[in-house]
């Protein structure tokens, strides 16, 4: 006979409950989690499909605005030369270059990935607010509230993002490049799958940088990221946003090169910020603790 008791037996049954239904639980926050994402991706087919449907519009005043002297951005830039007299090279006329397809079913793939970049765009807050309702039950009444503005403060940052991305950097790099020759023998003619990755590419980059003050949000709750890090870790962070702006507007240019990384610049400090105050209201938290105990 065994020589188990009763209350060995009973205790192994209760252990064996509660791993089933820890591992019950498991699967439930997978299986919510995996209607959160359905729900995000049919959002985005969404907007993917009312861009394909309203594709010429799209086409030719969004994705082929850059290319246009006519663009925003140019106008502006030859209203600051005749304001500023800041010299003919700063306004811009002509973009000498032409855009051709290669392919057989280049412009219908054209259509369809350039439709889904958009409906990524114009999803990604209702990506994030999904993301946030999976999380935020797990969450305490201090953490929800504090991080409340989660999609809010996201989806402006993001957008934010986008404009400079598109208005600033796609425009100012698109000059450069299709201006930029080594001898008059050599034509610039460009592909429309290279010239769609460099704007999306360089718009939506944009975008996510522009993420940052909420990315040292949630590694300064995780206790990752410090202010005093931050600081000390400046000077560091100057000379990468430098590289960054000269790697993305590669133009001689240190204007250019100035507009693009003063806001990077900004964020940075608007980092550090956020992280202070994660900080503080750490240690408030912990003072109160041991105030009560």
């Amino acid at each position: 006979m065994s020589d188990k008791r009763p209350t060995d037996i009973v205790k192994a049954i209760k252990q064996k409950g509660q791993s089933l239904e820890a591992e019950m639980s498991f699967f439930d926050h997978l299986e919510e989690l995996r209607w959160h994402l359905i729900r995000a991706a049919i959002g985005i087919v969404v907007f993917t499909v009312l861009a394909f449907v309203y594709y010429d519009w799209i086409f030719d005043t969004v994705i082929m605005g850059p290319k246009k002297p006519s663009f925003w951005t140019y106008r502006m830039m030859c209203e600051l030369t005749e304001r500023f007299h800041l010299g003919a090279d700063f306004c811009i006329k002509s973009l000498p270059f032409k855009i051709i397809n290669t392919e057989l079913a280049g412009q219908f793939t054209l259509q369809l990935n350039s439709s889904l970049l958009i409906g990524l765009v114009f999803g990604f807050p209702y990506l994030l607010f999904e993301i946030w309702k999976f999380v935020k039950p797990g969450l305490t009444d201090l953490e929800s509230r504090s991080a409340s503005g989660f999609v809010f403060y996201s989806t402006l940052l993001f957008a934010i993002g986008i404009m400079f991305g598109y208005y600033v950097i796609a425009p100012l790099s698109v000059n450069f490049l299709a201006n930029y020759r080594i001898s008059p023998e050599i034509d610039n003619t460009i592909t429309i799958d290279s010239y769609l990755s460099s704007v999306a590419t360089l718009t939506i980059g944009a975008g996510i940088t522009f993420e940052l003050p909420i990315i040292i949000f949630i590694l300064s709750k995780l206790g990752i990221m410090t202010p005093a890090f931050m600081r000390s870790s400046r000077r560091y962070a100057t000379v990468l946003i430098l590289i960054i702006a000269a790697i993305v507007t590669p133009t001689p240019d240190m204007l250019t090169m100035l507009t693009v990384s003063f806001p990077l610049f900004l964020l940075y400090e608007i980092s550090i910020l956020v992280s202070a105050r994660v900080e503080r209201k750490r240690q408030k938290a912990e003072l109160d603790f041991y105030k009560r105990t």
